[in-house]
C-alpha cells in the first residue's frame, strides 16, 4: 500500500505529512508518529514509515519544517550517498533546525498527536514515536508532553541531554513511555557525556529505557540515501524499534 500525503491544519500554516497504513490486516491498529531527520520528507523516509506500518501500525511522519516550505521544495535534490553530497544538501537542511525551537516544535506536537489520533484506523489508547537526528529531539518531547506516548525511539538524535534550559532530558519526569536510544558513535552533537547525562535522567525520572551507543555507526546511520548508512545499524535499529512498539503497544 502507497504512503499518502495529507494536509494538516497547524500553528504557523498548513503542513504536509506522509501516512502510512499496514499493506495487511484489518484495523484498527496502533498509532506511530514517526520524525524525520533534518533532509526531510523523502522516499527513504516514506520507506522507512512504510516499513514500520508493515508491523501493524498506522504511521504519521509531518513536514516539520513547513514553516520553510512545502515537503516538495525542502527535499535535497543532490545525491547525499557521497560525503559532498550530503554536505552539500546539509547547506540548505541544518540551518533550519535552529529554528525550530522547543516553543515552536511544543505547539506543533500537539497538533501532529491530535492529527495521528484523529486518522481513520488508528486504534484508542497509547501511541508511539520514534525520532532521527533532531526528530529525536521531538519525540523525546512528544513523550514528555503526551501521557499516552508509551513508546519513544531516538536514534542517531542529537542535542538530547544539552545544558540548555530546555534540553529535551529535563522533561523525562513528566513522560509515562518506555524508552529506546540507539546512539551514534563519536557522536560530537550526543557525545559519551551526553548520553550518560541522558540516562541519569531516564533513571531519575523512573523509566523503563535502552539507552546504548552503537558501535561503529556514524550520525544518519539509519539514513540509505545518505553516506552515513551504517547497514548494521539500520538493522539493528529495525529491531529494537519494533520490539519497543511490539511490546508496549501490542501487549
Amino acid at each position: 500500500m502507497p504512503t499518502e500525503l495529507i494536509r494538516i491544519p497547524a500553528p504557523a500554516g498548513t503542513a504536509e505529512a506522509v501516512v502510512a497504513r499496514p499493506s495487511a490486516g484489518n484495523g484498527p491498529f496502533p498509532g506511530v508518529i514517526l520524525y524525520m531527520d533534518a533532509f526531510g520528507i523523502r522516499p527513504r523516509i516514506e520507506e522507512m514509515a512504510q516499513r514500520v506500518a508493515d508491523w501493524g501500525y498506522v504511521v504519521l511522519a509531518p513536514n516539520v519544517f513547513y514553516r520553510d516550505g512545502t515537503v516538495e521544495e525542502l527535499a535535497p535534490h543532490v545525491d547525499m550517498t557521497t560525503p559532498e553530497g550530503r554536505a552539500e544538501a546539509g547547506k540548505a537542511a541544518f540551518p533550519r533546525v535552529g529554528t525550530l525551537t522547543a516553543d515552536k516544535a511544543l505547539a506543533d506536537i500537539d497538533v501532529w498527536v491530535a492529527a495521528l489520533e484523529g486518522l481513520d484506523g488508528v486504534a484508542p489508547g497509547p501511541i508511539g514515536t520514534t525520532g532521527y537526528c533532531m526528530g529525536a529531539r521531538l519525540a523525546v518531547r512528544t513523550a514528555n508532553a503526551h501521557p499516552e506516548v508509551a513508546a519513544c525511539g531516538g536514534f542517531h538524535g542529537g542535542g538530547l541531554a544539552t545544558d540548555a534550559e530546555d534540553s529535551p532530558h529535563l522533561g523525562l519526569s513528566n513522560a509515562r513511555a518506555r524508552f529506546v536510544f540507539g546512539h551514534a558513535d563519536q557522536d560530537r552533537s550526543m557525545d559519551s557525556e551526553a548520553v550518560a547525562r541522558l540516562g541519569e535522567a531516564l533513571a531519575e525520572a523512573g523509566l523503563t529505557a535502552s539507552n546504548v551507543i552503537y558501535p561503529g555507526a556514524a550520525h544518519g546511520y539509519s539514513m540509505a540515501d545518505t553516506a552515513s548508512y551504517h547497514e548494521e545499524a539500520a538493522e539493528r535499529h529495525f529491531r529494537e524499534l519494533r520490539g519497543l512498539l511490539d511490546a508496549t503497544l501490542k501487549a
